[in-house]
């Protein structure tokens, strides 16, 4: 089961289409679809169920996703986009949220550092690796130099405008005017 948790999130976006309901499956595929048909280079997308943490997952609050990442540049392993497409009542709720997760190493590493006696011998390692305290500080991005926030960008646009596209289709699907749409992200990005 993974695990994904409101403070990795540093990107996100959402829309309820009134009347949706039942039309989940409809987004994913389309969505998955639009990426695929981009061809954007490296990108690996993936279904997931996902938790917002263990005791929640192990008792059964799971949600569809579809994962999209970047596969070829290591410095954006931390970066996933989660896009999700659920029924909201008569409603269609459509999100994505890009998370930055924090790898195996630097999760083991800011433990360590919470061990006071450890501090002195591992702040040196904390401080080549900065993401961690970057991450939560909410400051995640900043250590990426301009081509890898380029290839974070394209990426994550290129999902977004995928994701656009799959509600349109189902507004104009449902007779609804998809003009009305809000396209802008929330977060450091702020894509549109």
């Amino acid at each position: 089961m993974a695990i994904v948790r409101k403070e990795e999130v540093i990107e996100s976006w959402s829309i309820l289409i009134g009347g949706g309901q039942g039309r989940a499956e409809n987004v994913f595929n389309d969505t998955d679809n639009f990426i695929t048909q981009t061809k954007a280079p490296n990108v690996k997308k993936e279904r997931k169920k996902l938790a917002p943490g263990l005791f929640r997952g192990l008792f059964g609050a799971k949600r569809d996703f579809l994962v999209v990442a970047e596969t070829s540049n290591p410095r954006l392993k931390p970066y996933q986009m989660l896009i999700g497409s659920r029924d909201y009542g008569n409603n269609l709720d459509v999100s994505w949220y890009l998370t930055y997760r924090l790898t195996f190493w630097e999760r083991v590493l800011s433990l360590l550092l919470m061990i006071p006696a450890l501090n002195f011998v591992l702040l040196p390692f904390a401080m080549v690796k900065g993401a961690t305290r970057m991450a939560k500080e909410g400051k995640a991005g900043m250590d990426l130099d301009l081509f890898d926030e380029q290839d974070l960008r394209a990426y994550a646009t290129n999902a977004h405008h995928c994701l656009i596209e799959a509600v349109e289709k189902l507004m104009v699907d449902l007779h609804q005017d998809p003009s009305r749409i809000d396209r802008k992200s929330r977060g450091f990005l702020g894509i549109s």
